[in-house]
């Protein structure tokens, strides 16, 4: 099957073709299809399998169609399309994805998002855009200052659904579909069905077709995963020499903890390889350039918290390492599936001391199937450390729209100027 015989525009093709699309993906190659019809959809793709295209590609087809067949009108654009996506760095890789497609339609697109000021994002919104896409607590923030209107939505995407509940945006989700027309197509994606999932799905969705392409739980056949074992405080020894022998010139590095992934982050650095920290507490200004210089190479290490582990789309990404494995098994999953996307090879590496030997046989159950280990000729594992347990991480608030709106306020207009993912586009 080829992207001409989904039935998409010639500039829509012209487009993916610039971006070396060849082939659809089976996510595309489903999903376009039943979006096109104008019917309801769940569905279930595990990440770096293109589902961005699977549906941006069909909504710009229809909005552009819809273009076609109606009379302009002067004043505001109403808004045709919400895409709703629970991190920033996701919210921003759809819309630099959506103006890539868009690039010879005539369609206007605006990412929005909380840790910069809201008076530029008020401002770009004054003229109407057709698509908008969103984190749900600075949705919300605009809504209240009456700087969007809702009530023209013909299309909703929930993106990442399952991460959206993780995070605790249930409350938020529900209060932006309250504020939608009842008529209006809907799209839930996310990596798994789970209950919690299914009922969300059970009060948005209408008589929905339904797509899984890929096994819950199962992590990229084209990545190769490795564990290495290791005492705990000769970690960041062997990372660095790991780096450095294999020559490594761009791995992202996930730690458990802010503190902990600046610390790494300097330690890299002092050893001789360039590294940024990326996490939560950093400003959007700061986690954007850390993202763009370790795209363009200006650092080889990126290392990241768990708030990285989706969203972050980097092309040809050779390798991840687990510094110190998650807590949560599923969250292994995401991490690595940094690597190895779109048909590409990856590889993946976890560093485990004694006290996380369970948060690996977890890892293991879930993934079913035993992680191969390598081994580093000096870095042996002293028999005589005992296990230590690391203690339990805490449980994610159950609402992060308050969080967004106080970066808001402390970042303000600096945070935005440094933000390249603010942009406003409109492609003719």
């Amino acid at each position: 099957m080829s992207f001409d015989s989904l039935g998409l525009d010639a500039k829509i093709l012209k487009a993916i073709e610039e971006q070396n699309y060849t082939d659809p993906t089976p996510i595309q190659q489903q999903a376009i299809p039943v979006i096109l019809s104008g019917k309801d959809l769940m569905a279930s793709a595990q990440t770096g399998t293109g589902k961005t295209a699977g549906f941006g590609l069909p909504i710009l087809q229809k909005l552009h169609e819809k273009q076609l067949n109606t009379e302009p009108k002067r004043g505001k654009r109403p808004l045709y399309a919400l895409i709703l996506a629970p991190t920033r760095e996701l919210a921003a890789q759809i819309g630099e994805n959506i103006r890539d497609y868009s690039r010879y339609l005539s369609i206007r697109s605006l990412v929005v998002f909380g840790g910069v000021s809201i008076n530029p994002q008020m401002m770009k919104l004054r003229g109407g855009v057709d698509i908008l896409i969103a984190t749900p607590g600075r949705l919300l923030d605009l809504v209240h200052q009456n700087a969007v209107d809702l009530s023209t939505v013909k299309i909703l995407v929930l993106d990442e659904a399952d991460r959206m509940l993780d995070m605790g945006f249930i409350h938020d989700i529900r209060r932006v579909i309250a504020k939608l027309p009842k008529k209006r197509q809907n799209l839930l994606f996310s990596a798994t069905f789970s209950d919690e999932i299914k009922s969300l799905a059970n009060t948005i969705l209408n008589s929905p077709e339904s797509i899984a392409v890929a096994k819950t739980n199962s992590a990229s056949e084209q990545i190769t995963q490795y564990i290495h074992r290791v005492d705990k405080r000769r970690k960041r020894e062997l990372l660095s020499y790991l780096i450095g022998k294999n020559q490594w010139q761009q791995v992202l590095v996930f730690t458990r903890t802010k503190y902990g992934a600046n610390h790494l982050a300097e330690q890299l650095t002092k050893d001789g390889i360039k590294a940024s920290a990326i996490h939560g507490n950093k400003s959007q200004g700061a986690r954007t350039k850390a993202l763009a210089d370790f795209k363009s190479g200006q650092i080889r290490a990126l290392v990241a918290t768990d708030i990285a582990a989706r969203g972050l789309d980097i092309e040809l990404l050779p390798y991840v390492v687990n510094y110190e494995l998650p807590q949560v098994a599923e969250d292994y999953v995401h991490r690595i599936g940094r690597t190895g996307r779109a048909q590409n090879q990856g590889q993946a590496i976890s560093l485990v001391c004694i006290d996380e030997l369970s948060q690996l046989k977890s890892i293991e159950k879930l993934i079913k199937k035993t992680i191969p280990e390598i081994f580093t000729q000096g870095f042996e594992v002293d028999p005589r450390i005992k296990a230590e347990p690391a203690k339990k991480a805490k449980p994610a608030p159950a609402k992060r729209r308050r969080v967004d709106k106080t970066r808001s306020s402390k970042n303000n207009q600096n945070s935005m100027k440094q933000s390249s993912h603010h942009t406003y586009s409109k492609t003719n």
